[in-house]
């Protein structure tokens, strides 16, 4: 029986994106019925995820030592699944290699990039691989723009919808939400996330709030937390961390989703507000436009009053609109963890 590693160790953050994509579809994989192979599965925690995942994987753990060569992992797997780019662990011996690659964030100077440490190894991984699945057509164009790409099968395969729907208690509340009505966005609060943009137009919505969940330990979320001391802004929240059901909680009672990101792989956040029947209010670039469709509302620019403009025309066009909210729900069901997982299994077969 062939044997296939899958290099999961970003299953450790699930505050992470890679986090969440590696939880995700290691879970799908494991609730097919896929009997034709022995599955690896990499992290730290190997107790918690054998019994998560019902034994399905063979674990094996994560030591941060292992990304230097010296202690890569020597065993001859017969298929190594790099699930995520920036990985630095890498089989010592040769194999075939299958990489998933995201997104393309870490360039921010375009004119100089190709020389940069995290770029060669970006490169170094699709130099070795024997085929590419990319999470958006976006993705996969993006790197045939910056990236030299060699002639091997290539794949996009759209991420799964994570949320599944939790009963919310009746008498469940945040302190944080109060009788005021409130935007919602979530994500590693980062330069190329762009919440400083939300948070100026958030002057133009005296009457409403903005919550900001994710992680708020970054130079970005200090500088956006002077801002709002600086600007004596009372409307904006930023909660780091949630739980899954506060998440649920923040997006079933928002009057929307509001992700001005820079640039994006993918965007999670617009399925699942998307499952609650929530308008998208997004940045008009890179994959949030593949995913967002025409169902939801666009920013071309970033000036504080053009985009409260943009935010109250789409309110109002969503809210005279009903049947948006069903489209939406629809538009959710499309992206399956379930699709994704038989993708990659048809693909680990054919490289086998």
């Amino acid at each position: 029986m062939k044997n296939i590693f899958l290099e999961s160790h970003h299953i450790n953050n699930l505050n992470f994106g890679f986090g969440q994509f590696n939880y995700n579809l290691l879970k799908a994989i494991a609730c097919s019925d896929e009997k034709g192979f022995n599955f690896y599965m990499y992290c730290s925690d190997t107790h918690k995820y054998e019994k998560e995942f019902n034994h399905f994987f063979k674990t094996k753990k994560y030591y941060s030592f292992q990304r230097y060569k010296i202690f890569n992992i020597k065993k001859k797997f017969d298929l190594w699944h790099s699930m995520n780019q920036n990985s630095k662990m890498e089989p010592f011996y040769k194999r075939p290699y299958l990489l998933t690659i995201h997104n393309i964030s870490h360039i921010q100077d375009y004119n100089n990039y190709k020389n940069l440490p995290n770029h060669v190894h970006f490169q170094n991984k699709i130099n070795k691989s024997n085929a590419i699945v990319y999470i958006s057509e976006y993705a996969k164009q993006s790197t045939h723009q910056y990236f030299e790409v060699p002639e091997v099968p290539e794949y996009v395969i759209y991420n799964g919808n994570t949320i599944k729907e939790l009963v919310i208690p009746e008498n469940y509340k945040l302190d944080i939400v109060n009788e005021r009505p409130y935007f919602f966005s979530i994500g590693e609060i980062t330069e190329r996330k762009n919440f400083i943009a939300i948070v100026k137009m958030m002057s133009f919505f005296p009457e409403f709030d903005l919550i900001i969940a994710g992680k708020n330990s970054t130079k970005e979320a200090l500088q956006i937390n002077e801002y709002i001391q600086k600007n004596n802004v009372k409307n904006v929240h930023i909660i780091g961390k949630i739980s899954e059901l506060d998440k649920q909680y923040l997006y079933k009672n928002s009057l929307g989703l509001l992700f001005p990101s820079l640039r994006e792989g993918f965007g999670l956040p617009i399925i699942e507000a998307m499952t609650f029947g929530k308008p998208c209010f997004l940045s008009n670039n890179t994959s949030l436009p593949e995913i967002g469709g025409n169902l939801s509302y666009y920013w071309d620019e970033y000036d504080s009053e053009y985009m409260a403009n943009i935010v109250k025309n789409g309110l109002n066009h969503f809210n005279n609109n009903p049947n948006i909210k069903n489209q939406m729900c629809q538009r959710s069901k499309e992206f399956s963890w379930t699709n994704a997982a038989d993708s990659y299994l048809n693909i680990y077969k054919s490289m086998l």
